[in-house]
């Protein structure tokens, strides 16, 4: 059994989340596990686990000015723009992308793709991705994502390289 106590000289204690309690932010194309939040790691780090149908859109060309962003392909391919550069990601490849690094990301053309994502430092990011599973739902204004990008600092960024490759594979 995990202790809810940290270590000795630990900055928080064990983060434990079962798959079946796992939070789960469901939209048209997209299945996203919150697995843990900053609020619970003294803001060491934010992970959720997504799971994208075949042809789905993960995120538009963004970047973070703080966080590092990882990626670990559970199964399936993703397809990732990293700066100008698109590379397909497949089950057990790994990303880190740094912070001010424009990048975004889709399940590969004819693939469907679960990836592990890890935020550091992390920062309260479940809301955001609760209020994405909304607008792509249809019940909130997108606006509402650009008016937070400085609070879950997540910036959008245009991307041709990106469109491209979007459109190409349509």
């Amino acid at each position: 059994m995990i202790e809810d106590t940290p270590a000795v000289g630990a900055p928080f204690p064990p983060v434990l989340t079962r798959h079946a309690e796992a939070e789960i932010c469901a939209d048209p194309s997209s299945v996203i596990r919150l697995l843990a939040d900053s609020d619970n790691t003294a803001d060491g780090f934010t992970s959720y686990r997504s799971t994208f149908a075949e042809g789905a859109v993960g995120a538009p060309a963004h970047f973070h000015t703080r966080a590092t962003e990882l990626f670990f392909v559970l199964s399936g391919s993703l397809r990732v723009l990293v700066g100008e550069e698109i590379t397909v990601l497949a089950a057990g490849d790994f990303l880190a992308v740094p912070p001010r690094t424009p990048h975004a990301f889709a399940a590969a053309a004819g693939c469907e793709a679960d990836v592990l994502f890890v935020f550091t430092p992390g920062m309260g990011r479940f809301d955001y991705l609760r209020l994405l599973g909304r607008v792509m739902r249809g019940e909130a204004d997108a606006k509402e994502i650009a008016e937070s990008a400085d609070r879950f600092d997540n910036h959008y960024v245009d991307s041709p390289v990106w469109r491209a490759a979007l459109q190409a594979a349509s």
